[in-house]
């Protein structure tokens, strides 16, 4: 084998690890990893369809928003590039493992590949709508955000159009945990829950409408009664 072979080899190797949940490896911001953890170690990234990986932040751009992701205190592994299907890709994305707030990172859960730049809008949302909006209306700080995934190949549902999940520039947001414990969701506190639960989830609906392109909730249809749909950049359709 050539040593232009090897060294491809190596880069495409270089987002096979995701991060573990207790420590894992952080994104610096040139875009390369650090050291693991004292106490953490790694565990191989889910194995995907054929596909030809290119290294991460092979573009100007993606390096760019690594660089923004490390800076504003996200804990992340870059992803190669994976061309999996007829319109399902993942260019340019991440392995979220944890997000920063004012007063302590907090997890996030069941979040797959997403594209950098819609990580980094969910960081900002996550921090200065949600955890913000916990502490001042629920009287706790955020500790974690459960989603019901990122990417898939699919379509959007009774359509021939793929979904934005098959590019990983959606994420589906189901629940909050307060660092006392409490647990918000869509599903039973949308309309069920305390008024300050209400006025929460009302509250973090608006902000995210103010930050990505596409943000559907409980009061688009009955389809997402259980979850905030959040797709790309730059506002545009808030339901």
């Amino acid at each position: 084998m050539t040593a232009t072979a090897l060294a491809a080899l190596a880069l495409a190797g270089c987002g096979s690890f995701i991060p573990t949940s207790d420590g894992g490896r952080t994104a610096t911001a040139s875009g390369a990893r650090s050291a693991p953890a004292a106490n953490g170690g790694y565990s191989r990234a889910p194995a995907l369809l054929p596909t030809t990986p290119r290294a991460p932040a092979s573009r100007p751009e993606d390096a760019a928003c690594l660089t923004q992701l490390g800076a504003a205190g996200a804990r992340f592994a870059p992803l190669p590039d994976a061309y999996v299907a007829p319109g399902c890709t993942q260019l340019g994305t991440v392995q979220l493992s944890a997000l920063a707030g004012d007063r302590a990172n907090f997890g996030v859960s069941n979040i797959g590949p997403v594209q950098c730049q819609v990580a980094n809008t969910f960081g900002d949302w996550a921090r200065f709508g949600v955890d913000r909006a916990a502490r001042q209306i629920l009287g706790s700080p955020l500790a974690r955000i459960e989603t019901m995934g990122s990417y898939a190949c699919r379509n959007v549902a009774g359509s021939s159009r793929r979904s934005a999940h098959a590019t990983a520039e959606a994420i589906d947001v189901s629940a909050f945990i307060l660092q006392d414990g409490r647990r918000i969701s869509l599903s039973e506190d949308w309309n069920g829950g305390s008024a300050a639960e209400r006025e929460f989830l009302r509250v973090v609906h608006r902000s995210a409408c103010k930050r990505f392109g596409t943000v559907l909730g409980p009061e688009y249809n009955r389809a997402h009664a259980d979850h905030f749909h959040l797709e790309g950049t730059g506002s545009s359709f808030c339901r």
